[in-house]
């Protein structure tokens, strides 16, 4: 009889890797990070152990967004008060707050519990080509 594998938490080798954002699609470079944040390309993936490795996202100012999604696309944030409610066109975030366009694509893919949460902190995104992470020794990962 065969036993499905679990993986374990601690035996899990968490890999570091660079995604530079320039002139790549918001969505499309958001689901290949979220995927990698998952940890579903790995062969020991398991839906309940966070399996993912680390990314790091840099130049995040010069993603594209397709159509009319600068003028069109809202992001909305609510204060939980009367009149509390906050409309922001995509094209002003990504001048503002590039790096959060970015994390809340991401964030939209990813489960929404404890562990999505989890996986969520293993995304670095910087709005610059410069980043912290040089001493994790990052791999260049193409998408």
């Amino acid at each position: 009889m065969k036993k499905t594998y679990a993986a374990k938490a601690a035996a899990i080798n968490k890999d570091w890797y660079v995604v530079d954002a320039s002139n790549k699609i918001l969505g499309r470079l958001a689901s290949e990070v979220a995927l990698r944040l998952r940890g579903k390309h790995k062969a020991v993936y398991t839906p309940h152990v966070d399996t993912g490795d680390f990314i790091v996202v840099v130049n995040a100012e010069k993603v594209k967004l397709t159509g009319k999604k600068l003028t069109d696309k809202i992001y909305y944030s609510y204060s939980g008060y009367p009149g509390g409610l906050t409309e922001t066109p995509a094209g002003k975030m990504l001048a503002e707050k590039p790096e959060k366009v970015i994390r809340m694509a991401v964030a939209g893919m990813l489960p929404k519990n404890n562990l999505g949460r989890r996986m969520l902190k293993k995304l670095k995104v910087y709005s610059g080509n410069a980043h912290p992470h040089e001493a994790q020794c990052p791999r260049v990962l193409s998408v």
